[in-house]
């Protein structure tokens, strides 16, 4: 009995020892080896760009022709004008070349190199150096500015030594990466660190999906590799956030998951051909669901449909709330334009919506995203001061508002064709302040009642109220957008 409690004690204590081994193991003792492998196939990336600019004032430019200036007239053309050669005689502009510098990799032995778009962006001439200090010329090969990537091509009359992709969807928060780059210029340097968080959302465009790493990550390193420890590309270094412009320990790469796709466009076409739904979405806020009725804060909702698009031949309408796509749930705004970029051109799919205090599911067929559709930028609505106190207004829950005219509409330069009411002031601390409210919106509709007057909008607060609502969503025309915005019922 003594000798089976001995042996099992013996058998646990081996079993803590070969666990604290696996786990003493995976701490990379040198990186030295993955390194002296890796390094060939980073290169450096240099751009030039030719720029024209105009002498200044006191340095060959020409003095107004100004009666007023007169006086001093003899005294600019002695001084001012003597730059480039005849006095009084106005400089051509001038011409200069700016360059900037950034990373990249080979993915190809042929000569295939992967960077940032922002690397090379209005570059003139694209030229790459490898790690045995051979430059090359670059051609473009094509470019994406959604995922901030852009392939080039050299030609070598060797092959060149190449990483492959790894997958960015197994990598895990804690596990190791190393980067190697072209920081402030220096050329083939190595950083280490970890995966620090996983899907960061920086705002940068409609794709984000960021791993976030502690590596340290500075100016010049953008385009360059991030590698897992078997030295495999798991994604590309795009930003960092800092307040000084150098590494305090917070960057963001695309995934690899990501970039691949993208990648293989761009070789194959030049472009990228993306699925396209034809909607405009923003946030589902907790006031934004406890207006519609929604017992859970998720989705994206509906500001827009674009004409003939696939959403609008289903039926989509501004205001519904899209909470799965294809059978994948959209718990965030941003889970959809990733959702739709990786579905097929032509596939089938479903759209689960929540419209009028229910869920619905809609059918529609994906089409190509047009090569000119984009994001419409929110123009303000500018307000014509002089003309706000000739306004017949009403104040409504701190703000003042009036029925729209077409006089208003072009005193106020308002840019939607949108009728309703015209919010003409918002009263600091209000609630409409708080809810974001800015003067020259327009408010089309108030829960479900279409809006021309003032009487309108406290009707649609009223129905709001009497069905249990403690928001009352409200959509806004504002500039050419349409948004959704809530304001409380309770009085």
């Amino acid at each position: 009995m003594m000798m089976r409690r001995l042996i099992s004690a013996a058998c646990a204590l081996l079993l803590v020892a070969q666990g604290s081994a696996a786990q003493a193991a995976a701490v990379p003792e040198t990186f030295a080896p993955l390194v002296e492998k890796l390094m060939p196939a980073v290169v450096n990336v240099y751009t030039t760009q030719k720029i024209k600019t105009n002498p200044m004032m006191g340095f060959g430019m020409q003095m107004p022709n100004d009666p007023r200036l007169e006086p001093f007239r003899q005294f600019f053309e002695q001084f001012g004008g003597m730059q480039g050669g005849i006095p009084g005689m106005p400089m051509a502009p001038q011409e200069r070349e700016v360059q900037s510098l950034g990373s990249g990799f080979i993915i190809d032995p042929s000569g295939y190199v992967v960077t940032n778009n922002h690397v090379i962006a209005e570059a003139d001439e694209v030229s790459i150096k490898l790690h045995d200090e051979t430059e090359l010329k670059a051609e473009i090969v094509g470019r994406d500015a959604k995922t901030d990537l852009a392939l080039l091509k050299v030609k070598s009359p060797k092959p060149l030594p190449y990483v492959s992709f790894g997958n960015s969807d197994t990598t895990r928060v804690g596990d190791w990466i190393i980067v190697i780059g072209n920081p402030f210029g220096l050329g083939g340097s190595v950083s280490a660190g970890i995966i620090s968080a996983r899907s960061r959302s920086i705002n940068a465009g409609p794709f984000d999906d960021f791993l976030q790493t502690d590596a340290a990550i500075n100016r010049g390193n953008s385009g360059g590799p991030m590698f897992n420890m078997n030295g495999e590309v798991i994604g590309i270094n795009t930003a960092i956030f800092s307040p000084t412009g150098g590494n305090i320990g917070i960057g963001f790469a695309v995934p690899s998951a990501l970039a691949q796709p993208t990648l293989d466009q761009l070789k194959k076409f030049g472009r990228t051909h993306r699925a396209w739904l034809g909607v405009k979405i923003q946030p589902v806020s907790d006031e934004i669901a406890q207006s519609l009725g929604m017992k859970t804060t998720r989705g994206a909702m509906v500001m827009e449909v674009s004409q003939k698009s696939p959403a609008a031949k289903a039926g989509v309408q501004t205001g519904d709330v899209i909470l799965s796509f294809d059978g994948k749930p959209v718990n965030e705004m941003r889970h959809l334009p990733r959702a739709v970029a990786d579905a097929a051109i032509g596939k089938k799919v479903a759209l689960d919506i929540w419209r009028n205090g229910s869920a619905k599911t809609i059918s529609l067929t994906l089409t190509e995203m047009p090569e000119d559709q984009s994001e419409t930028p929110i123009k303000k609505a500018a307000s014509d001061k002089s003309s706000q106190s000739d306004a017949a207004d009403e104040a409504v829950l701190g703000m003042r508002v009036t029925t729209l005219t077409e006089g208003l509409r072009q005193r106020f330069r308002l840019v939607s064709k949108a009728q309703g009411l015209l919010v003409v002031d918002v009263l600091q601390g209000g609630a409409a302040s708080k809810q974001g409210f800015r003067s020259g919106d327009i408010i089309t509709k108030v829960h479900n009642t279409t809006v021309r007057t003032a009487s309108d909008m406290v009707k649609g607060m009223d129905e709001a109220r009497d069905a249990g609502r403690p928001q009352a969503l409200v959509q806004v025309a504002r500039g050419e957008e349409n948004i959704f915005i809530t304001l409380p019922t309770s009085k």
